[in-house]
């Protein structure tokens, strides 16, 4: 995999995300400290799925499940549901938090190597079936590693493949494709985007996007790190694209979540969706109908090369209390065994990092998705991933959402980004 993304892991300060759930996040149990593994060993671990949840939650079962029979350590599951686990994590960390949890690479794992709540994970290092290219992204800016990736997924452009044939579309190559495409399916009673960005940071990805195939990568990851206007022409000419291509979205998205629009797509009632590969979890037996390009080429100065397909993994917690335990578990989290467990377990697509994993269980869908992945000159690993947490849920979600409001004020939304970019990154 290809990720030759510049470093924009420097400056950073601790976020101040919402704490007010931190108590749900608590770790189980009590003190664990003891052997690292086997008979006697317990290691507490953390996960950001609440119990019985879906495909993500019996993944990461079956994986705890799988240590604690293979290596005869006890694994105290602490699940806690998605949203709540984000907006407590650095009250947590800063507390008595489990030994090794689950998070993601890019910005957010340095922030918190940076400030000292994980643990340097180099000596664990390397892993066998993980290659420079994810070493990379667990990478910290001090040079060390502080994360162990298990699986990425690609953002890209989904749709049902039943209702292309049906109607003679076929997947757009250039952005006159693209056009010609969304101006036929609305001809034929189609909306062409579905869109839901109740829970704020879905429309981030659409930025994203345009933003690489409008301002090229360099340019987005220099954005993402504070060191480009967000007042400029480069940006303004992203939210004015966007603009132009709002009336092939779904109206009023911001009362949508992403599963609802997802939905509308497995019904057909629009054609395709800007997503992330998770969106076949929303879909039931309309999963297996999908397939999916990436964005074509918007810029003829700029390659289409660029995606995002963010990195979820481990980390092991500064002030867990067996640390030899945590950085044993983390290590086998990186390995293929891991890997096929949490395959195994749940019938949605879970794209292994390792390279020794199984790829027996593999949807047609997971494997275009690791071709396309393979196949890009640089990934980029979400825009909530890869700026300042705080930056990203205090200020462009909301913004974000004004714009999805009133897409007419570029010039008032872009200035007040930039005020607040100002005041976060200095």
């Amino acid at each position: 995999m290809a990720a030759s993304r510049r470093s924009v892991l420097r400056g950073l300060a601790l976020s101040g995300l919402a704490v007010g759930s931190a108590n749900a996040l608590a770790a189980c149990g009590g003190d664990s400290g003891g052997p690292a593994t086997g008979e006697g060993a317990t290691v507490k671990f953390g996960i950001n799925e609440a119990s019985g949840s879906g495909p993500a939650y019996d993944r990461l079962k079956a994986i705890a499940d799988a240590y604690a029979e293979e290596s005869g350590t006890e694994v105290a599951l602490n699940a806690v549901d998605h949203n709540t686990f984000q907006e407590s994590i650095n009250t947590y960390l800063q507390g008595t938090p489990d030994d090794v949890f689950t998070w993601f690479a890019g910005f957010r794992m340095a922030q918190f190597a940076e400030n000292g709540l994980i643990t340097d994970l180099s000596d664990q290092w390397p892993i066998d079936g993980l290659n420079d290219s994810f070493k990379q992204a667990a990478t910290a800016p001090d040079g060390k590693q502080y994360f162990v990736p298990i699986s990425y997924y690609p953002w890209a452009v989904f749709y049902r493949k039943s209702v292309f044939e049906k109607n003679g579309w076929a997947p757009p190559e250039t952005n006159d494709d693209l056009m010609a495409l969304m101006d036929d399916m609305q001809g034929k009673g189609v909306t062409p985007f579905a869109f839901g960005d109740k829970d704020g940071w879905p429309a981030m990805g659409t930025f994203d996007i345009l933003n690489m195939r409008l301002n090229g990568f360099d340019f987005h990851m220099s954005l993402m790190a504070g060191e480009e206007a967000w007042d400029g022409d480069e940006v303004k000419l992203v939210f004015d694209t966007w603009r132009q291509l709002l009336p092939y979205h779904q109206a009023d998205p911001l009362g949508r979540t992403w599963q609802e629009a997802a939905t509308a797509m497995g019904k057909g009632e629009c054609g395709m969706y800007l997503l992330g590969t998770f969106v076949v979890d929303a879909l039931g037996e309309n999963g297996e109908d999908l397939d999916f390009f990436t964005f074509p080429q918007l810029d003829s100065s700029i390659p289409a090369d660029s995606l995002d397909a963010p990195i979820d993994g481990f980390c092991v917690a500064a002030a867990g209390q067996n640390q030899d335990a945590g950085k044993a578990m983390a290590k086998w989290l990186g390995s293929a065994a891991a890997a096929d467990a949490g395959n195994n377990a749940a019938d949605a697509p879970f794209i292994a990092a390792n390279s020794g994993a199984s790829t027996s269980t593999y949807s047609d869908l997971q494997k275009k998705s690791a071709e396309v992945v393979g196949a890009a000159a640089n990934i980029a690993q979400f825009m909530d991933r890869d700026t300042n947490a705080d930056f990203a849920n205090t200020v462009m979600i909301p913004s974000i959402q004004e714009f999805l409001k009133n897409p007419d004020d570029i010039d008032g939304v872009t200035a007040s980004i930039q005020e607040q970019a100002a005041s976060i990154f200095g």
